[in-house]
């Protein structure tokens, strides 16, 4: 065995180091997203901690309140998290020893990427045993494994089974009997080792770089519930915006939730393990009640991660503030921006009910202007209670679009309270923000609804605007677009220039394009679809166009025909002897009348 030091902590080379590769994600999120907020939580000040496999750097930055040895298979990948760990082993499994043990193992890249091939290869229950072995009694295992039919691969363009990367040396699927499938063989695996399985997580949108982590078991229970849709619609929404997919993963993923399956469709899952203190103990381990049941990463990078736990009066709300930064105070935050989070709002009972926003779709799609009409006048009553006197909306209210407002009968509540509008908004411009978002969505996404095709989708947010029982007009549409603009490019930290791309993209909004961000191709054939009927009516209103010039062109033509026809006839010829001494008698009974009054207007005068 041999050693090399780092200038922060100590490379072990056991044997089966794999020289020239690097398994570090790629994709990072700002101070390691939900999994290192998560881990954080697991991991108890003074723990010693092995990190099996490649993770993101930031991981360890939030573990530094413990002792971590990491486990690699990469010796750059060792040089590069040297500095950030007490220890690095590098070769794999192989390379831990006998004696050693943890309080907390965890592998959250998954059990492959910790064999190397250069070394002894153990197989994915093998590698499972020796980390097993690595957990002391009372310990904790947090592992991930991939779904095989996951939301990521249903969505993808290019099959799962053709990936021909350097990093594909295995393409795992159902039929791999080696490695488990789901959740439930994952738990019998981890049983079968010796743990007990206490939690379970659902990662969206992407397994390796989940901005979402929700509660397996809630999700199967809450198909309905306001948060986990606007969660999962979030995620999915954001998660896929670098690469074209076959449909609206966000669409699949929310349906999914109100089928009862989004657990099951979820790219990955984190599942706690415990190990008893004795083997024999028939008593069950920790709960793990204090962790939460939901973690998310919303807004710009580095803002911190959004809690929610789940304790005996239903759901509250928590919060995990940037460890490399203080998250900014609301006061000098709000003076140079429209919009700013305050996370000491995140405090107190989640909201419950379900999405506005999925009730007034379910609705359209069943042309059911009643319920449409219901809750669009709910919606525009509970916001004209959220106005002081002169009629305006600050903080959480102003921006209450239906994405953000959840109804339980006829209660409306603000879902995340922490998005605050720095300065009051009219009430109307408030309103025609939250329809014209509904709106945008509703046409570029190509849902059917009640209403004719020919509206844009300032049309529509007016039409909306009259089953809610406003008035509103074009212009305050476009001031509801111009605050949709500022309030975007504050939460999401846009510069000048993204901010003029932003409202140039927005006011331009047409009912043919196909929706911001994602890139569907289901969607873009919709978008396709709509401009092709909407070229067909343009051009069949051309085409009437021309035939109807034409048609009067013609007209016009045998009239002056007729008229030349007649000028040439007999008795248009004494017809106009007949005229002529008449028009020559007027027009000498006028000049005759002009001169008599210019002779006597001079008497006139002089008699005055």
């Amino acid at each position: 065995m041999t050693t090399e030091t780092a200038p922060a902590g100590r490379i072990t080379l056991p044997g089966g180091e794999m020289l020239a590769w690097s398994d570090l994600p790629k994709e990072r999120l700002a101070d390691g997203g939900p999994l290192a907020a998560l881990a954080a939580r697991i991991v108890p000040a003074g723990a010693r901690v092995l990190l099996a496999g490649p993770h993101d750097p930031a991981l360890l930055d939030r573990l530094a309140h413990a002792e971590v040895t990491c486990l690699l298979r990469s010796h750059p990948d060792a040089v590069a998290l040297a500095q950030r760990a007490a220890r690095v082993v590098v070769g794999g499994p192989a390379g831990l020893t006998d004696d050693e043990t943890y309080d907390v193992v965890i592998a959250a890249a998954g059990l492959d990427p910790v064999e190397s091939v250069e070394g002894t290869r153990f197989g994915w229950d093998g590698v499972l045993a020796r980390l097993v072995a690595a957990v002391r009694p009372g310990g904790a295992l947090l592992l991930r494994l991939d779904n095989p039919l996951g939301l990521h691969r249903l969505v993808a363009t290019s099959p799962w089974y053709a990936d021909r990367n350097d990093s594909a040396w295995v393409v795992g699927g159902v039929l791999d009997r080696a490695h488990p499938a789901n959740r439930e063989q994952l738990r019998e695996r981890l049983t079968g080792a010796g743990l007990r399985p206490t939690a379970c997580w659902a990662a969206y949108p992407t397994a390796g770089a989940a901005t979402a982590l929700l509660d397996a078991d809630q999700l199967d229970r809450d198909a309905g519930s306001g948060l986990f849709d606007a969660v999962l619609h979030g995620a999915c929404a954001g998660g896929f915006t670098t690469a074209p997919v076959l449909q609206d993963p966000a669409r699949l993923a929310v349906d999914a939730l109100h089928a009862g399956r989004a657990a099951d469709l979820a790219p990955g899952w984190l599942m706690l393990a415990r190990r008893p203190v004795r083997p024999d103990d028939p008593a069950a381990p920790t709960a793990d009640g204090d962790l939460p049941a939901v973690l998310a990463q919303t807004g710009q990078p580095g803002i911190g991660v959004l809690e929610v736990f789940d304790g005996p009066s239903g759901w509250r709300w928590g919060f995990t503030a940037p460890a490399s930064a203080s998250v900014p105070a609301a006061a000098p935050f709000a003076s140079r921006e429209a919009a700013y989070r305050d996370p000491g709002a995140l405090t107190g009972p989640v909201p419950s009910g379900r999405l506005l926003r999925t009730l007034l779709l379910d609705a359209a799609l069943r042309r059911d202007l009643a319920m449409l009409r219901t809750l669009l006048h709910g919606y525009a009553g509970w916001l004209a209670g959220q106005a002081d006197d002169d009629g305006r909306i600050a903080g959480a209210g102003a921006l209450a679009s239906t994405d953000n407002v959840v109804v339980a009968g006829e209660r409306y509540a603000v879902l995340d309270p922490s998005w605050r509008a720095t300065k009051a908004l009219p009430r109307d411009v408030v309103l025609a923000r939250g329809l014209w978002r509904f709106a945008t969505g509703l046409l570029t996404g190509g849902y059917a609804h009640p209403w004719s095709s020919t509206l844009d989708v300032a049309g529509l947010t007016v039409v909306l605007g009259g089953l809610a029982g406003h008035d509103l007009t074009r212009e305050t549409v476009a001031q509801a677009v111009d605050a949709e603009v500022a309030i975007t490019a504050a939460l999401h930290g846009l510069d000048t220039g993204n901010r003029g791309s932003l409202a140039a993209k927005l006011h331009a909004i047409e009912s043919t394009d196909p929706p911001v961000g994602t890139r569907s191709y289901q969607q873009l054939r919709e978008a396709w679809l709509r401009q092709r009927e909407e070229i067909s009516r343009l051009a069949a209103l051309a085409k009437w166009t021309d035939e109807m010039l034409t048609s009067r062109e013609r007209a016009l033509r045998r009239a002056e025909a007729t008229i030349g026809l007649l000028s040439g006839s007999l008795s248009y010829r004494v017809g106009r002897l007949a005229i002529t001494p008449a028009r020559l008698a007027k027009r000498g009974a006028r000049a005759a009348k002009r001169r008599a009054r210019s002779a006597l207007a001079p008497k006139q005068e002089e008699q005055q």
